[in-house]
């Protein structure tokens, strides 16, 4: 790691995930579907690679939030569920922190899986080609962020 910026381990007040829960959920996963859409239109995400996801649906949980976004990948671009379905094929529930220390690749998947700070449900198959998906984007260079590759 980097020196500089780093995302310390937290835990958002209980209040947060108890309104949190209540709240719609649909903007989660329209704003996830959306940003992984923009990833695929600038190349960050290699189409040809993610010819496995098509049809099978993903759920993410920010447990401290009480947020979950739940996407599907169909026909070249991924798309808002608006309803989770009874078993999603893959489920990645962690809190806000250990989501941010992911995306700035401060700690890779693994780490927190084995610290119980992320958990990961269904598919194993899926789920290590969802991981190694993820490690190949090489995310611009942003000062003062992490270099680091999971």
């Amino acid at each position: 790691m980097s020196q500089g910026f780093s995302i310390p381990r937290f835990r958002l007040p209980g209040l947060v995930s108890a309104v949190g829960v209540h709240l719609p959920q649909w903007p989660h996963s329209l704003a996830l579907a959306t940003a992984l859409n923009a990833a695929l239109k600038l190349g960050l995400l290699e189409e040809d690679r993610l010819t496995p996801l098509d049809g099978r649906t993903f759920l993410v949980e920010v447990l401290d939030a009480g947020g979950q976004a739940c996407f599907t990948y169909r026909g070249g671009r991924f798309r808002p569920l608006f309803a989770v379905p009874e078993t999603p094929d893959l489920s990645f529930r962690a809190n806000l922190s250990a989501f941010l220390q992911l995306l700035v690749r401060q700690e890779d998947p693994d780490t927190l899986f084995f610290q119980r700070e992320l958990a990961i449900v269904g598919d194993t198959e899926l789920g290590l080609l969802v991981k190694n998906l993820l490690d190949a984007v090489e995310w611009p260079r942003l000062p003062g962020l992490p270099s680091a590759r999971f």
